[in-house]
């Protein structure tokens, strides 16, 4: 049985959003519900990205939607956060497509780049006509970025890379790769590169098997004696507070992502319960054991809601620290991943089912839990800035 989105606004959050902000998130949620939502649990069965959608996102100025100029909407951060909510509410594997593009690869340079390379490559990018993936994780080093092996050698006027990176998303599909490297004439500091993915020596792999976001690509890339000139350092970049002010950009977005996916599995579970019946032909939303479930995950979303809220106030006063965005992403995803693991037991054996999205959710938020740091990196970074002292 379809079950259609509702919304879901337990105390009234929409009276704390603008006139624009509740016009973006609305927006956004239509072209969810006209055009990702028909197709999204075929690509899951297929493993499919579903390329179709890519364009018409541009055109709704998705792409680096917080940036200012070079043809970017200039949102503010709440509404490309209420933005990464419904495009998650329809699939993390989306939202992580337009969160890497925007945030991981515009953004850097942005931040990072001359003005010539953000000439070069923002408006192409913003118009969906070109894309990008973020090559910091390895195959040795994911919570510790800082013991990358990836190496950038000084020849004349050109730097040679070499290394492996992993669990990139879009990296087979991307024009180019923010590529964190360790540069060998500046005694290993990490910096970035702009490394076009059709040069000689790069290789970008698919990685296949995938029980979570199957509607994403993920790839692994190799870089083998690959040739970039010296003006595709991106000049700015320096140690790896670089790379790890991009990952706070996307970190921000999954905080609220997050609640997308969990308002999807609440909204079904709610509307399964009030028409499944069982004992005495009542429906089992009737059963305390159900409504305490009910009672759990609105609560929790509703204060993941206040607390994505504030972050995205905070940050758009540039005033949101790492360690608020850690919050609300650590917090969010978890949040999420129980209500959708609730939701499935609310459903029994139909929560298993593609009929409806939940074990889609669920399935995804096991990759959105660890990925961009993991719940206990969050956790880290958390207690270092209440205690002052850091226990990585």
């Amino acid at each position: 049985m379809a079950i259609k989105f509702r919304g879901v606004d337990f105390l009234e959050f929409d009276s704390l959003l603008t006139d624009e902000e509740r016009l973006v998130r609305d927006t956004t949620r239509k072209f969810i519900e006209d055009n990702l939502i028909p197709i999204i649990e075929e690509c899951n069965r297929a493993g499919r990205f579903p390329s179709e959608l890519v364009k018409p996102m541009a055109d709704l100025g998705f792409y680096g939607a917080s940036l200012k100029g070079y043809g970017c909407a200039g949102m503010s951060n709440v509404e490309y956060g209420l933005v990464m909510q419904e495009l998650e509410r329809g699939d993390s594997g989306i939202r992580s497509f337009v969160s890497v593009h925007s945030s991981l690869a515009m953004y850097p340079i942005y931040a990072f780049g001359s003005e010539e390379q953000k000439q070069a490559w923002l408006p192409v990018m913003q118009k969906g006509e070109k894309f990008g993936c973020f090559g910091l994780t390895e195959p040795d080093f994911g919570s510790n970025p800082g013991g990358m092996r990836t190496r950038a050698k000084k020849s004349g006027k050109e730097y040679i890379l070499n290394g492996e990176k992993m669990w990139i998303t879009s990296g087979s599909i991307a024009d180019v790769a923010i590529i964190w490297a360790k540069a060998e004439d500046e005694d290993n500091k990490i910096r970035g590169f702009l490394v076009e993915t059709d040069r000689p020596g790069f290789r970008a792999e698919d990685i296949h098997g995938k029980w979570s976001l199957r509607a994403s690509v993920t790839s692994s890339l190799s870089l083998q004696d690959v040739h970039i000139p010296e003006s595709n350092l991106l000049p700015r970049t320096g140690g790896l507070k670089s790379p790890l002010m991009c990952l706070s950009q996307a970190r921000y977005g999954i905080g609220w992502g997050a609640i997308g996916a969990a308002m999807a599995c609440y909204d079904c579970a709610l509307q399964y319960s009030l028409f499944r019946k069982q004992f005495r032909d009542q429906p089992i939303a009737s059963h305390q054991l159900v409504q305490e479930k009910l009672t759990w995950m609105i609560s929790e979303i509703t204060k993941a809601q206040l607390l994505a809220l504030q972050v995205g106030r905070l940050k758009d006063k540039d005033k949101a620290g790492p360690q608020h965005i850690s919050m609300s992403k650590r917090n969010n995803v978890w949040m999420a991943l129980e209500c959708a693991r609730m939701a499935r037991d609310i459903l029994g054996a139909n929560g298993i089912a593609d009929e409806y999205p939940i074990f889609r959710h669920m399935a995804n938020l096991e990759s959105v839990k660890t990925y961009e740091g993991t719940h206990d990196i969050h956790t880290l970074i958390i207690g270092q800035s209440v205690t002052g002292i850091d226990a990585f």
